[in-house]
C-alpha cells in the first residue's frame, strides 16, 4: 500500500484525536453525554416514527391503496398517520385504565395487609430456639402499624421541603411532557415525509461512500429493518394473545387482579424468555396480599399456559421468522438486559437476530464460492 501525505495527515489525525478523547475522557463522556441529551427528543422521536411507520403501513394498503386519483393520493398519507396515533393512543389507554385502578387497589390492600404478615413473621420467629429473648421481646413491643404508616409519610411527603419536592415534580413532570410534544412532532415530520427523506438518504450515501460500502450498507440496514419489523409485530401479537388467555383463565378460576395481571403478562411478554417470569413473579406477589393459596394456583396455570403459548401460540405467530435459535435469544436477553436494562431486553433480540442473520448469510456466501472454486479445480 502506498501511503501518500494525504493518508499520513489523516493517520496522524486519528490517534491525535484517540489520544485527546482518552486523556480527557471525562470531559468527553460529559460532552456526550449533554449532545445525547439535547438530541433525546430526536431519538425518541425516531423510535416513534418506527412503530407508527408499521401501524401507518397496515392501513396505507387498505386505504385506496391502488386508486390513481390524485386526491385520494395525497390524502392517503396523513389519514393513515392520524389512524396510526389514534390507534396507537387507543392502546395505551387501554392499557393504563386496565392497570391503574387494580394497582392503586393492590397497593392500598399492601399496605394494609403489612402489618398482620410482620405479625406473622414475629410468631414464627417466637418459634426459632437460638433468638434470644431480648430481641423477640423488642420485635413485639414495636408498633408496626403506625411504623408502616410513618414510613409511607415520609415517601410521599419526601425528605426535603413540600415546597422543593413539588417544585422537582412540576418540572419533571413538564420536561417530560415537552420533550414527548417534540418527539411527536418530529415523528410526525419523518413520516409525512418519508419517501423523500429516504430517497435523500440513500442520494447521500451513494454520493460520498464507495460503492460497494455503499451497497453493503443498504444490505445491512434493509436486515436489520426486517428482523426489527418481524420481532415487534409478532412479539405484539404473541403478547396479546398471551395477556387475553391469562386474563380469561384467571376470571375463570376465580383469581384476584385478572384485568391488571393479565395486561401486565401481555406487557411483559414482549420480552423473551425474561418476560414470563418477571409476569409470574410480579403477578404472583400481588395476589399473594390476598390468598396465599390463590397465588400457588395462579402460579400453576401460567406454567400450564407458558407451556401452551411456548408449544402452539408461539410457533404459529411468530414462528422461525427470527431465525435466532433459543440460546442467543437468552444470551442477547441477557446481555441486553446487563447493558441497558429492560430496553436493552427489548432491543437485545432484534439486533441479534440482525447479526446471526448476516453472519450466516456472509458464511453461506463463502461456502457457496469455495464449492464452486473446488468443483473447476477438479
Amino acid at each position: 500500500m502506498n501511503l501518500t501525505l494525504k493518508s499520513c495527515l489523516r493517520i496522524a489525525l486519528s490517534i491525535f484525536l484517540l489520544y485527546l478523547a482518552i486523556h480527557y475522557w471525562p470531559a468527553v463522556a460529559k460532552l456526550f453525554g449533554t449532545l445525547l441529551s439535547a438530541a433525546m427528543p430526536l431519538l425518541i422521536g425516531g423510535a416513534l416514527a418506527y412503530v407508527l411507520n408499521l401501524i401507518m403501513r397496515s392501513y396505507e394498503k387498505r386505504f385506496f391503496p391502488r386508486s390513481t386519483n390524485s386526491k385520494v393520493a395525497k390524502l392517503r398519507r396523513p389519514v393513515c398517520l392520524l389512524l396510526a396515533i389514534l390507534s396507537l393512543l387507543a392502546i395505551i389507554t387501554v392499557i393504563v385504565w386496565l392497570i391503574l385502578p387494580e394497582l392503586v387497589d393492590c397497593v392500598e390492600l399492601l399496605i394494609a395487609q403489612l402489618p398482620g404478615a410482620i405479625e406473622s413473621v414475629i410468631a414464627w420467629l417466637d418459634t426459632v430456639p437460638f433468638l434470644s429473648e431480648e430481641l423477640l421481646s423488642t420485635l413485639h413491643s414495636i408498633d408496626w402499624q403506625s411504623k408502616i404508616g410513618d414510613i409511607f409519610n415520609v415517601v410521599t411527603s419526601g425528605v426535603g421541603s413540600v415546597m422543593g419536592v413539588v417544585i422537582a415534580t412540576v418540572s419533571s413532570v413538564f420536561s417530560g411532557i415537552v420533550t414527548a410534544f417534540m418527539a411527536l412532532i418530529f415523528s410526525i415530520y419523518l413520516l409525512m415525509g418519508r419517501d423523500k427523506l429516504q430517497a435523500q438518504c440513500k442520494r447521500l450515501m451513494r454520493h460520498y461512500l464507495p460503492e460497494k460500502i455503499h451497497d453493503r450498507t443498504l444490505y445491512v440496514l434493509d436486515v436489520l429493518n426486517y428482523s426489527f419489523r418481524r420481532y415487534i409485530s409478532g412479539q405484539c401479537i404473541e403478547a396479546v394473545i398471551l395477556g387475553a388467555l391469562c386474563a380469561l383463565g384467571m376470571v375463570i378460576l376465580r383469581l384476584p387482579y385478572a384485568t391488571m395481571i393479565g395486561a401486565l403478562i401481555a406487557f411483559t411478554a414482549l420480552i423473551p424468555v425474561a418476560g414470563a417470569y418477571i409476569g409470574a413473579a410480579v403477578g404472583a406477589f400481588m395476589i399473594l396480599m390476598v390468598s396465599p393459596m390463590k397465588a400457588l394456583i395462579f402460579l400453576i396455570f401460567l406454567v400450564i399456559l407458558q407451556q401452551l403459548e411456548g408449544n402452539l401460540i408461539y410457533p404459529k405467530v411468530v414462528g422461525s421468522s427470527l431465525g435466532l435459535p433459543g440460546i442467543w435469544v437468552l444470551a442477547a436477553v441477557i446481555i441486553g438486559g446487563g447493558v441497558a436494562g429492560v430496553l436493552g431486553m427489548l432491543l437485545g433480540v432484534p439486533i441479534a437476530a440482525a447479526a446471526y442473520t448476516l453472519i450466516r448469510n456472509d458464511m453461506n456466501k463463502k461456502d457457496a464460492i469455495a464449492v464452486k472454486t473446488e468443483e473447476k479445480t477438479e
